[in-house]
Parts: structure tokens; sequence; C-alpha cells
């Protein structure tokens, strides 16, 4: 940007979580020639105003992926509109290529924070390919991860990990198992199963087996806890925002599990009607997340109607996690709708059964009009 543009730079980290040695890093941009470094501590409020919503949502898109680096892109934008802000700059930049979804969501994030800053996408506008990027870096002496037998394009936060390029572009190709950091693989997984109790309060975790945490603690507890036991891996063919199919490897085992936990407590406190509608919402919800749409009108009726239908949605639900699965072996809330009663088949039953029939003739009313009509109009 310095040879391109002639213009003094701002390098910004924000700490989403997971992101290593973030002195390393300020002292690479400052080496790159950067005119000032800022690294920004964002972790916890990425838990508490982000992790928590998509978690109340069961935000998974394409039921499958958890929104781990589209989660966070809200988040970075909003914290660099606020330091350009600061230094009185008149153009954000980002690394955003033209074909992933990502440029959509840094470039209306950075709208919404701020429509008369300039937009720079400098790696989409110069035509860089992955081997034109580590080539450039490598003739400047700028130290990068990446490399031609390294290819992997990586992004990692407090709720998960991401993995394209290199041999994950072949649908039908394996994914080796050294690309995965946060999950053990089957051999690899504990042998012993561990049982775990998340409280919930108003559809936010709260506790683990009993201990008051943050949300960022129980989260990071979770993740690797489900992560040593093989839990919490994705391999889907996505449908990107921009038109095309990418094959993507996702970790999330904190992510996977806390929204199934979640789901089996609103399968307890949630009466029907708004259990089936919620349905629409939380696809709804994955979708604007993941075309970049958080700062919107539509994302705040989502949050209005979500928070509204987690009122009762406080309990404890106990998750058995063993060599890659997670699953869901009690569930329990005061606000619980279960009745035994009714429920029950044995000694104690309080079901009306003689209204049974009185329902079913008024249900099967409209099928037996239509069938009376279809056996009138039947030849013969």
């Amino acid at each position: 940007m310095k040879e391109h543009y002639g213009c003094e730079v701002i390098a910004v980290m924000v700490d989403v979580g997971r992101a290593g040695d973030l002195e390393v890093a300020s002292e690479r941009a400052m080496a790159a020639g950067a005119a000032d470094a800022r690294v920004i501590d964002a972790v916890d409020e990425f838990a508490d105003e982000y992790i928590a919503r998509v978690l109340k949502a069961n935000a998974l898109y394409e039921q499958k992926y958890p929104l781990v680096s589209a989660l966070s892109r809200p988040l970075i934008c909003k914290l660099m509109v606020d330091i350009a802000r600061e230094y009185d700059a008149d153009a954000v930049a980002h690394g955003c290529t033209g074909k992933g979804n990502d440029q959509v969501r840094f470039t209306l994030g950075l709208i919404a924070g701020d429509p008369d800053l300039e937009i720079l996408a400098p790696a989409r506008d110069w035509g860089f390919t992955r081997d034109d990027a580590i080539a450039y870096a490598a003739r400047l002496g700028i130290p990068v991860t990446a490399s031609k037998e390294n290819p992997y394009s990586i992004d990692q936060n407090l709720w998960g990990r991401s993995i394209e390029c290199g041999v994950l572009e072949d649908p039908w190709e394996a994914p080796p198992s050294d690309i995965y950091e946060m999950t053990a693989g089957y051999d690899d997984a504990l042998d012993e199963p561990r049982s775990l109790t998340v409280t919930f309060e108003k559809g936010v975790p709260v506790a683990l087996d009993g201990e008051d945490l943050s949300l960022r603690s129980i989260v990071e507890r979770v993740g690797d806890i489900a992560g040593e036991h093989g839990f919490g891996r994705v391999d889907m063919v996505e449908n990107r925002l921009i038109g095309i199919k990418s094959r993507e490897i996702y970790e999330s085992p904190a992510g996977l599990a806390l929204i199934e936990a979640h789901r089996h407590l609103e399968d307890l406190v949630l009466d029907r009607p708004l259990t089936h509608f919620k349905y629409g919402v939380e696809q709804g919800y994955a979708e604007l997340v993941y075309d970049g749409l958080w700062f919107s009108p539509l994302q705040k009726a989502f949050d209005a109607f979500i928070d509204s239908s987690q009122e009762h949605v406080s309990g404890d639900v106990r998750l058995r996690l063993h060599k890659g699965s997670c699953i869901v072996e009690g569930r329990r809330s005061e606000s619980s709708l279960y009745s035994l009663g009714l429920a029950t088949y044995d000694k104690g039953d309080q079901f009306s059964h003689e209204s049974a029939a009185g329902f079913l003739d008024l249900y099967g009313l409209p099928m037996k009009v239509w069938a009376e009509r279809e056996k009138r109009s039947s030849p013969g």
C-alpha cells in the first residue's frame, strides 16, 4: 500500500480468541513498514455480544457451519472504524480476495460504521493469487506461515477454526490429519467418555458443572474438552454468497456442543408453535451473519424476537462426549413444559383419552371432505 498509494498505514489486529503471539504480530507489522500497529483485545466482547447471539439463535449456515469467521467480521469492522476515526484516517483496507465471502462482510460492516470512509482491497484489486501473495511476502522479507508446501488459508477465533485451499479444494480428497488443531482424530481421542453439565440463563451458558463462569471461559473449556474427545469437525461443500461452491473444513467443538445443548433445552421449555416458527428465524439469522448483514434492521428485528423467545430458556443440560460424538443425556428446567402425568403410558396417566375421539373428528374433517369429493369424482 505504501508502494502503490504513498500513504501512511496503521496496522490493526483484533484479538477475537486464539490469536497467537500478538507481540510478534505487532513486530511483523512494524517491520513491514506500518506507521503504528494497534492490537485490541476483544475476546470478551466477541463472546458476550456476538457468540451469545448466534448461540441463542442456534445459528448454523446450511445447517452445518457454525459461523466461525463470519461472526468475527462485524466486530473487527466496528473496531477498525473506531481506530480510523482516532487517527483521522480517510480510508480503511482489508486483505480479502475477489472470490471470498469476507470482502462482502468487510465492505458492508465498514460502510455501516462510517459510509464516508474509502475502502481499499489491495489483494483483490491487484489480482493477487495465493501464490502471488506468498511470493510478494517472500520478496519483501515478511515472514508468513503460508508457503507453497503449506498453502492452507486458516482463520481462527474463540468460536472455532476454518481451513481451506490446497488439497482441500478437491471435494473427493480426504482432509490430511495435520490440518486439525482443535480436535483429535478418532484414534487419538480419549478412550474414557466425559460428561458435562451446562447451565443456561435466558439462553446463555453461565456455568459448567456447577461452577459459575464467563461465557468466554465456558466456550474455552467446552472447546478443550470436546476437542480432546474428537468432537467438533465439519467437512462441507458450502454455497458461497458470491455464487460458487467451496469445500470448507471447520473445527468448532464448543460451538457445536453448546448449540446442541441449547436446542435440547429449548425442546423442554418452548411450546410447539414458537419452536417451529423459530426454526425459520434460525436459518434466516445464520444467513444474515453469513451474508454480512449484522448491522442491519433485520438483525435488530431478529434479535428482538430471539431475546423474547429465550425468556424461559434456563436450566441444565448434561452432555456426554466420547470418540467424536456429543450426546445430550439429560435436561431439566424450572420452566419445563414437560408433564409426566400427560406423557406417561403407565399408572398415573392424566391424559383425557375420551377427548381424543372428538379432537380427531374435528382435525380429520377437512381430510374427510376432500376424500369424499375424490371418491365422487373418481371413475367407477
